[in-house]
């Protein structure tokens, strides 16, 4: 017979060495949060928004909505004329934004796509206020002075069926609320009045139950001039009646976008799809060939200067050894703008470098090197930076690498190349593979360097995408450059681990 009591024993040590495990899980939980929280809010948050940023464009339809969804049913091309429907509907919505300034914001971000289109915003942003707006509300409340308050006109929001006034009203009130400028002393915007009367006179009005309301004001806005938005709009800059206008609105009104991308491949969006830049704005795909051109380069010379000393490190006795290794870590004791000012001054045409070559006679006075400000520059700049990333690996690995072998090698009647080329050498390879991967990876994505001794044609990909994002504020190009930068890297690191394999990396 089965004894119980054991049978009960055991599920009770069963449920002991469970319970003992869960807390052991927490407890390793618990030490590894601080770890997880700081890596998520340093990387992967930021990383997620950079990828965000790269398609969001919710701000054309958001300011313009009345603009962009007349503009939907619309097909543009090159003898098209913009109706004048479309210069009412885009009144309204300038007339909301400029109330809080975001019409310079939307024209700022068209602005990316055709140049101009900010200074016609900006221009039309201020012209909307002399289009006739104020005879309108003088007119509409002599007739009706509860027009004036701003209390009347929530209530007329909330009960009339005016539709385009109700939408307009909200509108405006929540940009308002949005920038807290908005109280039961604020007056309605002129504009207000306008898009009221138009809501009376329109066919249909008249069944609203507002009909008090349209019998006072029929009359008076009867006799009131009309506004011919579209000549007025046109007076104030011609380029409103030009397509590309109209078009870059339609192409960029959806919430998200892949316009960012195709500007980082030299395209653009068309209404046929992306096109290819003309040739004399084609800027990118030459930028990112360079920046990979530069970082393999830079990789390539850090690892013929950093090979032999780290051989060399890595063969001496310990303390001539230690005397070189901190000498290899010396740099790092000095701030990076120090040790690259230090090229510029080496590099530059009436530098040292140039002043000893014409000193010795191998160039003449006239014929000094071009060192500075180019690819020469940045390259030797960034070796020398990047130069202790690629010995530390190496030493590390070949420090493990025991004598004994290359002995051997020479014992059984190697040469001494023999036994390196055979021996050594690939037993290296796994310090070859890390420094390269963190020299390539650094150098990829460095700034300051490229920025400082680069000039025009020895600047990296990451030099756009900082001038995007400080000083254009065009933040969704540069978080495409961005974006494509980083899957580059990660593309270039799964050929890295099919062609190689990234266990045989190792850093000792």
């Amino acid at each position: 017979m089965v004894n119980v009591d054991s049978i009960i024993g055991r599920n009770s040590l069963h449920r002991k060495v469970q319970r003992s495990l869960r807390i052991q899980k927490l407890r390793a939980l618990g030490l590894i949060a601080p770890l997880f929280i700081f890596i998520l809010i340093s990387f992967i948050i930021p990383i997620g928004d950079m990828l965000f940023r790269s398609i969001e464009n919710q701000l054309v339809s958001e300011v313009l909505p009345r603009t962009t969804e007349y503009l939907k049913s619309e097909q543009i091309n090159e003898d098209w004329e913009p109706p004048n429907e479309l210069f009412w509907h885009l009144y309204v919505d300038l007339a909301i934004a400029a109330e809080v300034k975001l019409h310079t914001r939307v024209g700022s971000r068209l602005n990316y796509e055709k140049t101009g289109i900010s200074s016609l915003f900006r221009k039309s942003g201020r012209s909307i206020k002399r289009f006739g707006a104020d005879d309108y509300r003088k007119a509409l409340t002599d007739q009706v002075p509860e027009l004036a308050s701003i209390d009347y006109w929530e209530v007329l929001a909330n009960g009339t069926k005016y539709g385009y006034t109700r939408d307009a009203y909200n509108a405006w009130k929540t940009r308002l609320i949005e920038n807290d400028d908005f109280s039961e002393k604020t007056k309605p915007s002129d504009f207000l009045f306008v898009v009221l009367a138009n809501d009376v006179k329109s066919p249909g009005a008249t069944s609203s139950p507002d009909a008090i309301l349209e019998e006072k004001l029929l009359p008076v806005i009867s006799e009131l001039p009309e506004i011919r938005f579209k000549e007025l709009f046109l007076d104030t800059d011609e380029d409103w009646a030009e397509p590309d206008v109209w078009d870059t609105i339609q192409l960029y009104s959806p919430s998200f976008t892949n316009g960012y991308y195709l500007n980082s491949a030299d395209f653009k969006k068309g209404s046929d799809g992306p096109e290819l830049r003309s040739e004399n704005e084609r800027l990118y795909v030459l930028i990112f060939s360079r920046t990979l051109f530069m970082s393999v380069t830079i990789t390539l010379v850090c690892l013929l200067l950093g090979y032999p000393v780290a051989y060399l490190l890595a063969n001496l006795p310990l303390k001539y050894a230690n005397l070189f290794l901190i000498l290899v870590l010396l740099p790092f004791w000095t701030s990076l703008l120090v040790r690259t000012s230090a090229w510029k001054v080496l590099l530059q045409n009436e530098g040292v470098i140039n002043d000893v070559l014409v000193a010795i006679g191998l160039i003449s006075n006239l014929e000094r090197l071009e060192l500075i400000n180019n690819q020469t520059g940045t390259i030797i700049a960034m070796s020398h930076i990047l130069l202790p990333f690629m010995i530390l690996p190496l030493f590390s690995v070949m420090k493990t690498i025991h004598p004994s072998y290359v002995r051997a090698a020479k014992s059984l009647g190697a040469t001494p190349w023999t036994a390196f080329r055979r021996v050594y050498f690939p037993q290296s390879i796994p310090g070859i593979g890390a420094g390269s991967i963190l020299v390539f990876i650094l150098s990829i994505g460095y700034y300051i360097t490229p920025e400082l001794v680069g000039g025009t044609t020895g600047t990296f990909i990451s030099n756009r995408i900082a001038y995007h994002i400080s000083s254009s504020l065009n933040w969704g190009l540069g978080a495409a450059l961005g974006s494509i930068l980083l899957a580059v890297v990660l593309a270039l690191y799964w050929v890295y681990d099919r062609v190689v394999g990234i266990d045989n990396v190792k850093l000792g």
